[in-house]
């Protein structure tokens, strides 16, 4: 008897038994459908996290952080300011850096009419607009104009525009910032994905931040290379640049984005490879389902075996028979499980607000492990009936 001859009988046993075969497959579509599902959301956790810290993979945060010996040369180092408006012109000058995002922040109280709220204050330049996405719903976003006349006008997070205008547009209105009239001309987009949150936030240029707050220094920069290439050599110019001006040593390092990117990356993987593990555990337990229907199945079938073996059959071929029964199985529910998996980890990424990554080697691998365990669990019964005595199997009741 050939294999089609084998699958043909295979297909028809399962048939015979609807109820039993849908019940032994639903602990291998569990169990493929629960890793899909942990691996899909996993990466596409991986991805959203990378993205989000790494930005667009070319960025790297300049941050001051100056010696034991340097303080104790200079105690009021920590009263100097960390980055100057010279800093930063100096910065754009070097070849390799495409852009420095330069931004202040103060938390204070914002004021509309009789409601405060406490909100963090970023005075930006206009490369912020060009590293980072300030998409802006409601209103205009801050204009060229607007970084070089220092006029009073600001953007506001989603959030903070529902709590103090939670009945009216806030495009238009003039909050006071520091005692300081500033007006809304924006409305950013609100936050999306699992791990967004609203955060009562004020963007205005940095030349109106420096007015409201009269101060004239940075807390926070990140230069942008040309390219991902030369993202190294910018970082090494910056903070040598930096250093050179302030007579330091090593006061100003480099923080690459991406590295700690690829870090948190490393840990999500590992996280992933963890619970995957264990709801792989679910496809053993229905690996043992199938030898137990496939024994049942042995049983039942003593006295055909009997018959095909009087007929001439082999012990080969009994064998093979009904190992071909027990993979198409574990295949069928290794199908079921893939459709189910993808479907429901598309839903949750969907909804969560990140990428769902069904990669081709999970959704193979996962066939080829259906597989093995059709095999490794079908041939303890396929043995069974290939061993059977055919006088035996010819007098079963």
């Amino acid at each position: 008897m050939g294999i089609k001859e084998n699958i043909i009988m295979a297909i028809s046993s399962i048939k015979a038994h609807k109820l039993r075969s849908v019940l032994t497959l639903l602990g291998i579509v569990i169990g493929v459908a629960a890793v899909i599902i942990v691996v899909a959301i996993g990466q596409g956790g991986e991805a959203m996290l990378k993205s989000s810290i790494a930005g667009d993979g070319n960025t790297s945060e300049i941050y001051y952080m100056p010696s034991n010996e340097e303080i104790q040369s200079n105690p009021n180092i920590w009263n100097e300011p960390a980055f100057t408006l010279e800093d930063i012109r100096e910065l754009g000058s070097i070849s390799t850096i495409k852009n420095v995002v330069a931004t202040s922040y103060e938390y204070s109280t914002v004021r509309y009419q009789t409601d405060t709220v406490e909100a963090s204050i970023n005075g930006i330049n206009e490369s912020y607009l060009q590293v980072h996405r300030l998409n802006v719903k409601e209103g205009l976003s801050l204009q060229q104009v607007d970084f070089l006349s220092g006029r009073r006008v600001a953007l506001i997070s989603h959030s903070l525009a529902e709590e103090l205008f939670p009945e009216q547009s806030a495009v238009g209105n003039v909050v006071r910032v520091a005692n300081q009239p500033i007006e809304i001309i924006g409305v950013l987009e609100a936050p999306t994905g699992i791990f967004a949150f609203g955060v009562q936030e004020v963007y205005m240029p940095w030349e109106t931040w420096r007015n409201v707050y009269s101060k004239s220094e940075f807390n926070q920069v990140t230069i942008q290379a040309n390219s991902l290439d030369q993202l190294q050599e910018a970082g090494e110019e910056a903070v040598l640049m930096l250093n050179a001006r302030k007579n330091t040593e090593e006061a100003y390092q480099v923080m690459n984005m991406e590295e700690i990117a690829e870090g948190i990356g490393q840990i999500t993987r590992i996280m992933t490879l963890i619970i995957g593990g264990i709801a792989g555990i679910s496809l053993f337990v229905g690996g043992i389902g199938v030898m137990n229907i496939m024994l049942v199945s042995v049983s039942e079938r003593t006295r055909e075996i009997g018959i095909r073996k009087s007929l001439g059959a082999t012990r080969q071929q009994i064998l093979v028979q009904f190992l071909i029964e027990s993979i198409i199985l574990t295949l069928l529910g290794g199908f079921l499980g893939i459709l189910i998996g993808g479907g429901i980890a598309t839903l949750i990424s969907f909804f969560a607000g990140w990428p769902s990554l069904l990669s081709w080697p999970v959704i193979i691998g996962a066939l080829l492990f259906s597989m093995i365990l059709g095999i490794v669990f079908g041939l303890l019964p396929a043995n069974k009936a290939a061993r059977l005595n055919p006088i035996e199997s010819l007098r079963y009741e």
